[in-house]
């Protein structure tokens, strides 16, 4: 048998906004490599997300340590747009605590509303006018 040695391009797609996809997934790079990151095995990262291919994620992980400046880069500027959505997303969403607060007052409202019917009814008959 004769070993072919050969180049294999990394696993990778761009998509229309720009992230980078492993394999025929759509598991963002930045996912794979966050995870090995972390400590997690290559077959943990197959287990966490099974549309991946255990070969696409050793062939990740081989690309982003022989080319870990450019990788690098690129969660850098993945993170800087992240974070300026979440920002933008801030400016135009109301404050969360403040709608949560209400919907509490509504539940607990409903509450009441219902044990009083249900302490009136517990009472005996309600008389009709």
């Amino acid at each position: 048998m004769t070993l072919i040695v050969e180049r294999e391009a990394p696993p990778f797609k761009e998509d229309e906004t720009g992230a980078i996809r492993v394999g025929q997934s759509r598991v963002l790079l930045e996912l794979v490599i966050r995870a090995f990151q972390d400590g997690a095995s290559p077959e943990s990262i197959v287990s966490s997300y099974s549309t991946l291919s255990l070969s696409d994620v050793y062939l990740t992980i081989g690309y982003y340590l022989r080319h870990k400046e450019a990788i690098e880069a690129y969660l850098e500027r993945r993170d800087r747009l992240a974070e300026s959505v979440r920002k933008k997303l801030a400016e135009i969403q109301p404050d969360i605590s403040l709608i949560r607060s209400r919907l509490l007052a509504i539940k607990n409202g409903g509450r009441r509303a219902i044990s009083f019917q249900l302490s009136a009814f517990s009472k005996g008959p309600i008389a009709e006018s």
